[in-house]
């Protein structure tokens, strides 16, 4: 049976998030970290982050997820429409609660 004061010893400074850790403690307070998620040896070395790459290129990324238009597409007719269509009713259901 292992001994109550065998468990591995919290660090001073929370290797996750950085915070100040209470002697004895069984996890950070700030972020919940703890032996098994984040204050092992080389916790902080293995691929647990999916971080983008160095040569990571965020114009390239915005013109794939958003589209590489030429900025001024300006609203879709479909949308024009529904504006003008709800526009019309809003003020037909007006008039009609008035009288």
């Amino acid at each position: 049976m292992a001994h109550p004061n065998s468990r591995p010893r919290s660090p001073k400074v929370c290797p996750v998030c950085g915070e100040d850790v209470p002697p004895r403690a069984l996890a950070c307070p700030e972020c919940g970290a703890d032996h098994n998620s984040g204050w092992r040896e080389g916790a902080l070395e293995e691929a647990g982050l999916d971080l983008p790459a160095e040569n990571f290129d965020y114009d390239e990324f915005v013109k794939r997820e958003f589209g590489g238009g030429d900025g001024g597409s300006g609203i879709k007719p479909v949308w024009g429409i529904t504006a003008l269509v709800l526009l019309i009713a809003m003020a037909i259901w007006i008039a009609l609660g008035v009288m």
